[in-house]
């Protein structure tokens, strides 16, 4: 799977409206690619226990999409065969008064993962540069009249980029996923939602009036993606018509950053291995 062409870094400039949400579905063999990634999720296991072992780098993913377009079931499916304990999940919905008395990246920086952790953000602080732009939030935002200005949003911009490369000068390796699918897809999602009543409960009347923003949405995410993307902190645009493929993407993504990392397991001094051969004879004794 070419995950390349889906990486935007600071270079390329992400477009929308060229954006194939289907990928390569149509020549990739999808038995194949499940069968690999049964493969993948075992690498990507024993890596993840190496990393937390390691407990010097950490990596936070982010996940954005529309509404219906996977990131709950890529979440469940990529991450389900890792240790628990070493991953840590934050959904960011709509801000508390707590969190609406901070800055908008307060409530982030409380939930960014430990050494050896890997956080995951389901939606994350730029649903303060989408949502915001989209509804125009940020015009009944609680700030000073210096802060209001009209560039308000490209100032966010700035501001995140500055936060992911502290971030990333501090130890945190950071992945940013879009999740996209095409407004047919999502209509299909929709009225699955409708018409099996095991899914109701996923659908809501909120669903539809944010459906009914999706150009000013992909303007967003257009103007977001390519303001902020860089080497430090890329973004990928998944093609997502298809959640097999989705899925399998982000789980290659995730391997071959854990591969760049290379973690490996803490390797005793002389001394302490010394220690670990009494500890062994202690324990042997208790046979006798």
């Amino acid at each position: 799977m070419d995950i390349d062409y889906c990486r935007f870094n600071g270079g390329e400039k992400y477009s929308y409206k060229k954006f194939n949400t289907k990928g390569e579905s149509k020549k990739c063999n999808r038995k194949k690619i499940e069968k690999k990634m049964v493969g993948d999720a075992l690498k990507m296991r024993e890596l993840q226990d190496r990393f937390y072992a390691d407990n010097q780098d950490s990596i936070l993913i982010v996940f954005q999409a529309m509404d219906a377009a996977g990131k709950d079931g890529a979440i469940k499916h990529v991450m389900s065969g890792i240790n628990p304990q070493g991953v840590r999940v934050s959904s960011f919905k709509q801000p508390s008064a707590e969190e609406l008395s901070h800055d908008y990246l307060w409530r982030a920086s409380r939930a960014l993962p430990r050494k050896g952790e890997i956080g995951i953000f389901n939606r994350s602080y730029y649903e303060d540069v989408l949502i915001s732009e989209v509804h125009k939030l940020y015009k009944n935002a609680r700030l000073p009249k210096r802060c209001m200005t009209k560039d308000i949003i490209s100032k966010r911009y700035e501001q995140i980029s500055n936060f992911e490369k502290y971030l990333w000068q501090n130890g945190v390796t950071i992945i940013k996923f879009f999740l996209c699918i095409s407004k047919e897809e999502q209509k299909k999602r929709f009225m699955s939602r409708i018409v099996d009543s095991s899914k109701n409960w996923k659908f809501s009347e909120s669903d539809l009036k944010e459906r009914s923003y999706w150009d000013e949405y992909m303007k967003a995410y257009q103007s977001a993606i390519n303001a902020t993307a860089s080497k430090h902190a890329p973004w990928y645009v998944v093609p997502s018509d298809k959640k097999w493929y989705a899925r399998s993407f982000v789980m290659s993504v995730i391997l071959e950053t854990l591969k760049k990392i290379d973690p490996k397991y803490p390797k005793f001094q002389k001394e302490k291995k010394g220690k670990l051969l009494e500890y062994k004879k202690i324990l042997l004794s208790e046979d006798n």
